[in-house]
């Protein structure tokens, strides 16, 4: 099934939602990128795949693909190399390593400067916050390292510098969101020494590791599929996020944050509204349970037809029943885009600043006995309108 074809039909969208800005601003993407060296890091993930995709439209010179994934990034050469017509420059480099070891930091050095670099790597999912180890690497990957990288691009500051962020970083209520909005006023504390910019959006329909994509699995394994009732989110497919990220790192401003204009009454969906035509596209019609031992119990049903769905009201640390992309204290605009609003955002604290914020952090990590309030403790002293919902229950707790 085409995924990005699904999404966009039960959308009711007959093209991307960025097909008339990516035609307005052809040129300058053009100019931005054709002969350009480009550096993407996460670049095996859905999105950093969906980038690059968009981007090799406009012809780089070279491509630099850095990913912990080493299969994920076997695939997404393979994909590259499989489609007739696909351009692909003739210096093409895929890398399994991490963006903050020694070789990264050797092969940025040999294969730049860069003129676009853009960093996906990231901790995306609230199941990510379950104790204080899984918060640790979480903290990590979007704080420490994010930081280690921006030190690195101001020895070699590239044209454009784009790392992504999340709509659960407006007004967070879980680790995962309010680590992206440290993460984005980290960057932003940057702009002065490099240009930097980033992206808040929707949920990427099918996306490695969403709740759709675990339809999927689930469906392909003949097991039970569960939701939650009472959870809304904005969707876009994986086209139109690669897509929304390539315009924020090259039409971007400096110190400008962006997203996508969707609508709160119209484009809010639920997750339970979407398994029907889902099941219904794939032969099956639903049948609905009130717990999981129930939905399990009953994949016979499978056979007949018939798909066991256990669908529950959301009770785990968190979770957020809806998200938005900015607050009504930050300073947007809505105009600039047919499909695309930006936040205009001077940092909040300093660069200097984030060497004593970051102290903290480390002296936090440092500590046998420090605890996840300890973490939630620290983040809302630097985003005082992180609001944290705890239950006490993980989503390693739910099928």
């Amino acid at each position: 099934m085409d995924t990005n074809k699904f999404i966009l039909n039960y959308l009711q969208r007959k093209e991307s939602l960025f097909e008339q800005d990516l035609k307005n601003n052809h040129d300058e993407l053009s100019s931005n990128i054709e002969g350009k060296y480009l550096m993407v890091i996460g670049g095996a993930g859905t999105i950093g795949s969906s980038f690059i995709k968009a981007a090799l439209k406009y012809l780089p010179a070279k491509l630099v693909v850095v990913d912990i994934n080493e299969n994920g990034l076997t695939e997404l050469v393979r994909d590259l190399r499989s489609v007739e017509g696909q351009y692909v420059p003739d210096e093409f480099y895929s890398y399994p390593l991490s963006f903050d070891s020694p070789a990264f930091r050797k092969l940025f050095r040999a294969h730049g400067p860069f003129d676009i670099v853009a960093n996906f790597a990231a901790h995306k999912h609230v199941r990510s916050e379950k104790d204080i180890f899984s918060i640790e690497a979480l903290l990590e990957n979007n704080l420490v390292k994010a930081k280690g990288l921006l030190d690195l691009l101001v020895e070699h500051p590239p044209k454009h510098f784009f790392c992504v962020s999340t709509d659960k970083a407006a007004n967070p209520v879980n680790i995962m969101g309010a680590s992206k909005k440290m993460m984005e006023e980290l960057i932003l504390s940057y702009g002065d020494r490099l240009k930097v910019s980033t992206a808040r959006f929707a949920n990427v329909a099918f996306s490695n590791g969403s709740l759709l994509e675990g339809f999927l699995k689930r469906i392909e394994k003949n097991q039970p599929i569960s939701c939650p009732s009472d959870v809304k989110r904005f969707f876009v497919s994986p086209q139109e996020s690669g897509e929304i990220c390539l315009m924020a790192c090259v039409l971007g401003n400096n110190k400008e944050v962006f997203f996508p204009k969707l609508d709160m009454e119209k484009d809010l969906i639920k997750f339970a509204d979407i398994f029907p035509p889902l099941l219904k596209k794939l032969g099956f019609e639903p049948v609905i349970f009130d717990s999981d031992e129930e939905a399990r119990k009953n994949v016979h049903l499978i056979d007949q037809g018939k798909y066991p769905v256990y669908v529950f009201k959301t009770d785990t640390s968190g979770e957020k029943l809806y998200e938005e992309f900015y607050t009504e204290e930050e300073s947007y605009d809505l105009n600039k885009f047919q499909a695309l609003g930006k936040i205009s955002k001077e940092p909040t604290y300093p660069i200097e600043k984030f060497d004593e914020i970051f102290d903290e952090l480390y002296n936090l990590l440092d500590k046998n006995e420090t605890q996840k309030t300890d973490i939630v403790g620290w983040l809302k002293k630097y985003i005082p309108e992180f609001e944290h919902i705890e239950t006490g229950l993980s989503l390693d707790k739910k099928m």
